[in-house]
């Protein structure tokens, strides 16, 4: 695991629990994730680990600015900060195709996209479109083996056509998500990447070669980012890399990020000898995984014992080494759901300096739409 740098001094004086980013590692692991890349068009990078406005503007001014979203927040994030083109990764089902289409309304210089893996839904898209007199770019969402969300590569074919023989909608490509792969030597997972995408290939190349237009295929995560971006085509949506996490620089040896964004807490008490109390419960850092959710650099040994709403117990037998107030600094296991816990990102350099206090803008599920 990257370890972290020296805490600045501004940390000491935070509140904790507190969300803490560093900006230099941040930029260094945007460098890193642009390296990789066959080129910056080729990037589609997933705010949802983020969701913050200004990561989006700088990857804007390196020449990335195409954008993946979970939320109708996040695509109006993006689209706000500067991405010109924002693919909304989640069924057009319910209210969200008519949020979709008010968020095209509001920015009509950026180009929208949303998914679709089902006939029915896809017909209930097209009505709402040709009842609003508008065009919405759709991609058929398959399923290469995580079984969440996405119709298996097989049967999409008569779903494109379809999507493609609509009025009102315009095929975009196809989406394919392989968030079931993270094997932890790189050649097993390269292996099971390439085996999920190659009936992904063999559609694009089907549907072209009937002259049905597939103008992009999206594909891909953190996990398999370095597999994709060696094939001659398609565009690569990483998101976790950006800042990292405990959970990847563990599982994925391979991948050579900087932990960009750690957990300030403290302990508040020590209601043992070998216990300490830390005030980093279920609400500051991601809990739906099992232990450990947080590793602390300074207490690598440390056991969780106990995790509350607002409190970490950690049994270590260096507990007489932290006394009561003592300012600790922890990696988040999974940084995507921890992020969205706080209101707030606090900035520092790696020289110390604090830059400044951000919202974290698209953890909220409505901005404007």
């Amino acid at each position: 695991m990257t370890p972290l740098p020296p805490l600045p001094a501004a940390v000491g004086a935070l509140p904790s629990p507190a969300l803490v980013l560093h900006w230099d590692s941040v930029e260094e692991n945007l460098r890193r994730m642009l390296a990789m890349a066959p080129s910056a068009e080729r990037l589609r990078p997933h705010v949802k680990t983020h969701k913050l406005p200004q990561i989006v503007a700088r990857l804007a001014e390196l020449g990335v600015t195409k954008a993946k979203a979970a939320t109708i927040a996040e695509a109006e994030m993006a689209a706000a900060a500067g991405a010109t083109d924002v693919l909304l990764a989640a069924p057009l089902v319910g209210p969200t195709t008519g949020r979709l289409i008010a968020l095209m309304r509001a920015f009509p210089k950026v180009v929208f996209a949303g998914l679709a893996d089902d006939p029915v839904a896809l017909a209930a898209v097209e009505e709402e479109a040709a009842a609003a007199d508008i065009k919405i770019r759709v991609m058929i969402d398959l399923d290469v083996g995580q079984h969440r969300t996405g119709i298996a590569p097989a049967a999409a074919p008569a779903l494109y056509r379809q999507l493609a023989a609509s009025a009102h909608l315009v095929p975009a490509g196809l989406h394919a998500y392989d968030g079931h792969l993270h094997q932890r030597v790189a050649a097993e997972r390269a292996a099971a990447c390439d085996a999920a995408f190659a009936p992904v290939a063999a559609l694009a190349a089907a549907l072209r070669g009937d002259g049905v237009p597939v103008p992009a295929v999206v594909a891909g995560g953190t996990p398999t980012f370095p597999m994709h971006a060696r094939r001659p085509e398609g565009e690569c949506s990483p998101g976790t890399c950006v800042l990292w996490d405990a959970g990847y620089a563990d599982h994925l040896p391979d991948l050579d990020f900087l932990t960009a964004a750690f957990l300030v807490a403290r302990v508040i008490s020590r209601p043992a000898p070998d216990r300490l109390c830390l005030d980093l419960g279920h609400k500051a850092v991601a809990s739906e995984m099992a232990h450990p959710r947080v590793v602390f650099p300074a207490l690598p040994d440390a056991a969780p014992v106990m995790h509350n709403e607002e409190h970490l117990v950690l049994q270590t037998g260096r507990a007489a080494e932290f006394p009561v107030g003592t300012v600790l600094a922890g990696i988040p296991w999974h940084v995507c759901p921890t992020v969205a816990l706080h209101g707030f990102v606090h900035v520092v350099r790696h020289g110390g300096e604090a830059i400044d206090t951000w919202p974290v803008t698209a953890r909220t599920r409505r901005i404007t739409f």
